[in-house]
C-alpha cells in the first residue's frame, strides 16, 4: 500500500484538511511532518466545523492513527488544549502518537518570536508569534529541547540552562525585557511529562513497520511550497521544509517509500503575512474572493490577501515536489464572476517570464500576464461529477490543468465534507 505526501501548492490555506478528509477512510496513518501550531486546517463534518492547528487532520477519522513526527515543533500546552477540546466534542483522541525526537516550543521561544517581530518594524516577516521560528533556530543551533528530554529532569535542566544563558542576555540587553528563570521553564515542561508519556513513540520505526505491513500512510504538510524555507519566497517563509522532501526528513521514512505526491491548490490564490504576491488584488475583486471564500486565517483570524490563480506557481510546485495529482479547491467561490483572469506568465522589467523567477528581486517586480476565461452563474455546490459542472467551469478547470504541470484529480465545489468532484482516484 502507498505512502502519500499531501502538500500545499501556494502560500498555505488551500484546503489541505478537506483533501486529507477525502482520503481519511482509506488511510491507516496520517502524519504531520513539519511546522507547529502556526498554521491550521479547517475540516467540516456535517454541521460540525473543526479548526485544527497542531494536530493532524486524520485525528477526526475513526480508525486512523494520527502521528506528530520528528520534524514538527510541539507546544505541549497547545497540544493538550486541542486534545481536550476535541474530546469534549466526542472525538476519540487516544490513538495519537508523538515523536520522541520532535522539538518542544517553550515560553522563551514565544517571547523571542514576539519581541523580535516588533523589533523588525516595517521589515517584519509576519510570523504568528507562536515561537515556531525560534524553536527551529534552537534545533539548528543544537540547543533545542526535544520531547524525550521531558522524561529526564537532569538533561532537561542542563539544556534549559544552556539555552537561557544566551537568550537572557539578548532579552535583557537588546530587547529590554526581564530575564526568564530556568526553574519556571523546567517546572512547566516537567508538568507535561506524565500525560505525554503514553503518547510518545519512535515514530520513524512505527511508520516503517506500518508501510512494511501494507498500511496506507498519508504525510500531511503544514503551510505550503511557497512558504518552504528553502524553496519559498525567502525570507517571507516558514521555518521548516513544507515540500515533499520535508516528508522524508520530517518523518524518518526513506525517499523511495513515497508513491504519490498530492498538491492542494485553490482555484484562486491567497497568502497571509508579508512577502511578494504577483496576482494580489486591491479592488472589489479581491474583496469578493475574501468574503465569498471566508478568507480569514484558521489560526490567527487575520484577513488573507487574495488574488487570481497563478499558473507559474502551480508549475513550480509540480516541479519542486514531483506532484502526481492536484486537488483544486474552492471552485465554487468563483461562481458569479462574469470573467475570471488567470496568470499565465509574468512581465519582469518588460521581459516575459514563464516560470517563477529564482531571483527575489525579480519576483518582487513580477507583473502578472493574464488570460481571461468566461465565468458561470450556476450553483455548483451540489455537483458531484465533472460533466455536471457548467461548461464554463469545466473549461476553467481544464485550462488551469493544462498550465499547471500535473492532472487535477479532485475539485472542491463547496465547504461541506462531501462537496467534491473526483476525476481520478487519489490512492489506486
Amino acid at each position: 500500500m502507498p505512502a502519500i505526501v499531501l502538500i500545499g501548492a501556494q502560500w498555505g490555506d488551500e484546503g489541505k484538511g478537506k483533501a486529507t478528509d477525502l482520503l481519511g477512510s482509506r488511510v491507516d496513518y496520517v502524519v504531520k511532518f513539519n511546522g507547529g501550531n502556526n498554521a491550521g486546517h479547517t475540516v467540516v463534518v456535517g454541521d460540525e466545523k473543526y479548526a485544527l492547528h497542531l494536530l493532524p487532520s486524520g485525528i477526526l477519522s475513526p480508525g486512523v492513527t494520527p502521528v506528530i513526527a520528528n520534524g514538527v515543533v510541539v507546544d505541549v500546552e497547545v497540544l493538550f488544549e486541542e486534545l481536550d477540546a476535541l474530546a469534549e466534542r466526542g472525538v476519540d483522541v487516544s490513538r495519537l502518537k508523538v515523536s520522541l525526537n520532535a522539538h518542544v516550543i517553550t515560553a522563551y521561544h514565544r517571547t523571542l518570536d514576539k519581541v523580535t517581530e516588533r523589533f523588525l518594524g516595517k521589515r517584519q516577516i509576519g510570523t504568528t508569534g507562536r515561537g515556531i521560528g525560534p524553536a527551529y533556530a534552537d534545533k539548528i543551533n543544537r540547543v533545542g529541547i526535544r520531547v524525550q528530554d521531558l522524561f529526564d529532569e537532569n538533561i532537561l535542566r542542563q539544556k534549559v540552562e544552556g539555552a537561557l544563558d544566551q537568550k537572557n542576555h539578548m532579552l535583557v540587553k537588546v530587547y529590554n525585557r526581564r530575564a526568564i528563570e530556568v526553574e519556571e521553564i523546567v517546572t512547566e515542561l516537567l508538568s507535561y511529562a506524565e500525560r505525554l508519556r503514553p503518547m510518545v513513540a519512535d515514530t520513524a520505526l512505527l511508520l516503517h513497520q506500518a508501510l512494511n505491513a501494507g498500511k496506507t500512510v498519508l504525510f500531511e504538510g503544514g503551510q505550503a511550497t511557497m512558504l518552504d524555507v528553502d524553496h519559498g519566497t525567502y525570507p517571507f517563509v516558514t521555518s521548516s521544509n513544507a515540500t515533499s522532501g520535508g516528508a522524508v526528513t520530517g518523518s524518518g521514512i526513506a525517499p523511495n517509500r513515497i508513491d504519490r505526491v498530492i498538491a492542494v491548490v485553490k482555484a484562486y490564490t491567497t497568502r497571509v503575512g508579508s512577502g511578494p504576491f504577483p496576482t494580489e488584488l486591491f479592488d472589489e475583486s479581491g474583496e469578493y474572493l475574501r468574503s465569498n471564500g471566508f478568507e480569514f486565517g484558521t489560526t490567527t483570524g487575520r484577513p488573507r490577501r487574495c488574488g487570481w490563480y497563478d499558473a507559474p506557481i502551480a508549475r513550480y510546485t509540480a516541479r519542486i515536489n514531483g506532484v502526481t495529482d492536484f486537488v483544486l479547491t474552492k471552485l465554487d467561490v468563483l461562481t458569479g464572476l462574469a470573467e475570471i483572469p488567470v496568470c499565465v506568465a509574468y512581465s519582469v522589467d518588460g521581459v516575459r517570464v514563464d516560470e517563477v523567477p529564482v531571483s527575489q528581486s525579480d519576483f518582487h517586480h513580477a507583473v502578472p500576464i493574464y488570460e481571461n476565461f468566461p465565468g458561470w452563474t450556476e450553483d455548483i455546490t451540489g455537483v458531484r461529477t465533472f460533466d455536471a459542472l457548467p461548461q464554463a467551469a469545466q473549461n476553467y478547470v481544464l485550462a488551469v490543468e493544462s498550465m499547471s504541470g500535473s492532472r487535477i484529480s479532485a475539485i472542491g465545489v463547496g465547504p461541506d465534507r462531501e462537496a467534491i468532484v473526483v476525476r481520478h482516484d487519489l490512492i489506486d
